[in-house]
């Protein structure tokens, strides 16, 4: 049903003073994937892409042309399907092999059309539908990877980071588990530095797979451990060659040859090949945990311990989170979806300016609770019922949690101590590690690590505005090596009404690999449900703690820097993590210290040593492997978009300690000119003056670095402090996916769903989303409703005039006005309608997508809520937050290409 037949206003004469081209200087649209012939790189020698003598070469497979399919028409979808809930159907995981050579959608070709930078006068106009599109590549990647699968030996880059797709696991690593920079790799630092790339991977070890996916086998070699090369350490993988009769194993990484242990022998065939490969997952898949011997335990692993600390100062108590709390512990530990693994143990402190522990045994009628008023010398009152299984005493604790509340509604105590918390929480756990979750409400100004409040906006635009976004007090970056060095993570949860100095209290998190969640004016009727189904998410999602990373590569590579949320005490080497999570991303940068073969592959294994929840000690190893190249064009024709810009947003923020937010900014905008000049000199096709040339791997790269400036961490303007710290730390740590999402948010119009949107699409298994819309106001119908979502938050905008219809079909037939919704209102409720129907089954599978962050929404309605500044600063298409719109910033980059061209 259509609700409004406006149409979307003409804003093109806003484009700072360009117009609509003619079709003449229009560069025509590139022909359909079916009317071009397909292409492929060409591929050198390679010695060891052929994991399964029975096959034929990966490689040689049929080519994997770089064309997009035909654009995708919602009009002509299929007719409705019944009205049912949204129930994926995943294809079989027995058919993959026959998918994985199927011709794979690329983007759009090289992008070649006549610009005029911004002021030149009279001339070529750009026009806004002609430009590359973000939106256009995810719809199209989408409805491929729909029916196709993903295989990972296959030449081409991974799909893009939004996309949901299965992957088949040939022996290098899932995408989901890492992604290269450069999926072609220079054979020397002088190709590389020419194209002005990075070379990095980003890694996610914990990312969660498909139910269609190969599940992680854990193998057991004993106490000897798994098989490793005596040289550079590197574990047992596909890649590595085995040779005199099968009594000794080439390293990929090193070319060391290794004498197979007398347990690990096999004979192999004449080819070279093991005889019992296809029973050896770790010779098959990239992929693999080994359960470790003592040898590399640090403490003896048992199963995950967690201290919940709850702030009940007085802002805590007038915004009802020690209530809010309690629901969320009960559903984290005895909800429908939570519940804690077998031996895990649970403890309960709250605190204001004191600390009280509660004693949970199950022998007691009910909870004791022991108070410590002396917070600056902190200690345990108690160790026999501060941990407890939240099964045997659960009892005890859902009384606790009836009564949290109303134990401090009198009292109202302003000041919370949570300085001292650290100390406690710290002592709790340090002979075993764990996880602690806090909450927080307000600036700590009693005990130890006291703060005092120095967000002064006349220090923004200055070289003092850097010191805000560092901690002021050295006690919290003590506490955040300590607590990464004795393997306890800390997630934090503030509900601020003015600052808390989030640099300072934050610096704990960060460095032990956990996560801070901000939830500035927090309102307990529209955030607590929100709030609650977080907390839960952070108590009951994989994560390993005590956990050290090690990232190893080929001979003429070496790990230069690594970038996240964790500790190490020097910029190379390893990492230590308290805790990590399947939500975590970190970075490794390479440099070169010799050169790379052409005829061999380039290799990276990436081995990562934690505790599960379960107390198992284990090692999960990646392996990733890429071609190798002197071509610059090659290099830059396999680039992945989504890993490139992850490496420069991480970059860009790890400097806003040290450097203004305005050379911050210079310097992205310098990366993306270079980047972009140097194709056009070494790889462009054409390169005729006035003509901006774009490489068909990253024609989105200006809007997303548009986008990246007009973050919240980075943007021009006056932006409270925390506010920009929560960002920095948010993009330092977050997934690609939920990276490409903040950075260019996800939006569709309600008033204008086709008849099949939101129900299962019986060719593809999957749910039919509606058409996406690009980041522009000036792409909204007068009278829509939008729903915008970046991940992080869903706003809900309606236009002032939209159609009593459509607010009866969606939010009941009381509702025909904006007036009468609830401002405070987080769902959609369940009315019986089509539309209704459509949204929520739309809305059930956006909440499958989400990453640790709820899916809540929040109304925007126009000229009513304040949220509608949110939804404009969402709009990176359009001019704001100090920036350009997306026309001008093109022609601003095109202008200074063509400077760095003539120079």
């Amino acid at each position: 049903m259509q609700y409004s037949t406006f149409t979307p206003e003409d804003l093109s004469s806003r484009l700072s003073g360009m117009t609509l081209e003619s079709a003449s200087d229009v560069a025509s649209p590139p022909e359909s994937a079916a009317a071009r012939p397909g292409h492929r790189m060409k591929r050198p020698a390679r010695v060891f892409h052929n994991i399964d003598a029975q096959s034929s070469d990966p490689m040689s497979q049929p080519i994997i042309p770089h064309d997009m399919p035909a654009p995708y028409d919602a009009a002509a979808a299929a007719a409705a399907s019944a009205p049912t809930a949204f129930v994926p159907v995943m294809p079989d995981m027995a058919v993959a092999a026959a998918m994985a050579p199927a011709i794979a959608p690329s983007k759009q070709a090289e992008y070649n059309s006549t610009i005029r930078p911004v002021g030149a006068g009279a001339g070529p106009r750009v026009d806004p539908d002609q430009i590359p599109s973000v939106v256009t590549v995810r719809e199209l990647n989408q409805k491929y990877y729909a029916t196709h699968m993903y295989p990972t030996m296959e030449k081409l880059c991974p799909p893009v980071a939004t996309t949901e797709y299965c992957a088949v696991d040939q022996g290098s690593s899932n995408p989901k588990f890492g992604r290269l920079t450069l999926c072609s790799v220079p054979a020397s630092a002088d190709v590389l530095a020419t194209t002005h790339l990075p070379l990095g991977l980003v890694l996610q070890p914990f990312a969660k797979l498909r139910p269609d996916e190969q599940e992680i086998p854990v193998l057991d070699f004993g106490d000897k451990g798994p098989p490793r090369c005596n040289r550079c350490r590197a574990y047992i993988n596909p890649f590595m060659q085995f040779a005199d009769g099968g009594v000794k194993f080439i390293c990929n990484m090193c070319q060391f040859a290794n004498t197979v242990p007398g347990e690990y022998y096999s004979p192999v065939d004449a080819s070279g090949r093991r005889i019992d490969r296809d029973q050896r997952p770790e010779l098959n898949l990239g992929t693999v945990e080994f359960a470790v011997p003592k040898e590399y335990w640090k403490v003896m692993p048992e199963p995950m311990k967690y201290v919940f600390a709850i702030d009940v100062s007085a802002d805590a108590v007038n915004k009802s989170l020690p209530h809010l709390t309690a629901q969320a512990i009960r559903r984290a530990l005895y909800g429908p979806d939570g519940g804690l693994p077998e031996g895990c143990k649970i403890a309960i402190i709250t605190y204001d300016r004191t600390l009280h522990f509660y004693n949970l045994n199950s022998k007691l009628s009910q909870a004791q609770m022991m108070v410590v008023t002396e917070v600056d010398e902190g200690f345990l009152p108690l160790m026999d019922g501060l941990f407890v299984d939240p099964e045997e005493s659960r009892f005890i604790i859902e009384d606790l949690l009836d009564r949290l509340e109303v134990l401090f509604e009198d009292l109202k105590v302003p000041e919370p101590a949570f300085g001292a918390v650290l100390d406690v929480a710290f002592q709790a756990l340090s002979a075993t590690g764990g996880k602690v979750i806090v909450t927080l409400s307000a600036l700590t100004t009693w005990g130890p690590g006291r703060l005092a409040f120095r967000d002064d906006p006349r220090q923004y635009h200055t070289e003092k505005e850097k010191v805000l976004f560092s901690a002021e007090n050295i006690y919290y970056k003590n506490w955040g090596k300590k607590y990464a060095e004795a393997g306890i993570g800390l997630d934090l949860f503030v509900f601020p009404s003015t600052y808390v100095d989030l640099a300072s209290v934050g610096m704990v998190s960060e460095l032990s690999g956990g996560e801070i969640f901000y939830y500035p004016n927090f309102v307990p009727q529209r955030d607590g449900k929100r709030m609650i189904a977080e907390m839960s998410t952070v108590v009951n999602r994989e994560v390993g703690y005590q956990a050290q990373l090690k990232v190893r590569c080929s001979n003429g590579l070496q790990v230069s820097a690594y970038y996240g949320n964790f500790y190490h005490s020097r910029p190379a080497s390893d990492v230590d993590l308290g805790t990590i999570d399947e939500h975590k991303s970190i970075v490794v940068m390479f440099k070169y210290d010799g050169k790379l073969d052409a005829k061999l592959d380039a290799h990276f294994q990436s081995a990562l040593l934690y505790t599960t929840k379960y107390g198992q000690r284990r090692i999960r190893c990646h392996n990733f492997v890429a071609g190798v190249t002197t071509q610059v064009k090659e290099v830059v024709k396999f680039c992945d978009e989504d890993a490139l810009l992850a490496i420069m947003a991480k970059e860009a923020v790890q400097h806003m300690t040290s450097d203004l937010l305005k050379d911050i900014r210079a310097g992205i905008n310098d990366k993306c000119v270079q980047i972009l000049a140097s194709y056009r000199k070494h790889g462009a096709t054409t390169s005729t003056p006035g003509q901006l040339i774009l490489p068909e791997a990253l024609k989105e790269l200006t809007v997303l670095l548009l986008s990246l400036l007009k973050t919240k961490a980075l943007r021009g303007g006056n932006v409270n402090s925390d506010v920009r710290v929560f960002s920095m730390r948010l993009l330092k740590c977050m997934s690609l996916d939920d990276l490409s999402l903040y950075l260019y948010p996800r939006i569709f119009g309600l008033h204008n769903l086709q008849e099949a949107d939101g129900y299962v699409d019986e060719s593809t298994g999957q749910l039919k989303m509606p058409t996406y819309v690009r980041a522009s106001l000036s792409r909204f119908d007068e009278g829509g409703a939008y729903l915008i979502d970046n991940g992080q938050s869903c706003f809900l905008w309606i236009h002032r005039r939209a159609n009593p219809n459509l607010l009866k079909d969606l939010f009941g037939p009381t509702v025909d006005k904006l007036e009468a919704l609830d401002p405070y209102m987080n769902e959609f409720p369940e009315i019986d309608t089509p539309l209704s129907r459509q949204v929520r089954n739309i809305m059930a599978h956006l909440h499958d997508l989400r990453g640790a962050k709820a899916l809540s929404i929040q109304l925007a309605r126009q000229e009513l809520d304040g949220a509608e500044y949110e939804v404009s600063a969402m709009m990176v298409e359009d001019r704001n937050n100090e920036a350009m719109n997306y026309v001008d910033y093109l022609c601003h980059v095109h202008k200074h290409i063509q400077l760095v061209n003539v120079n």
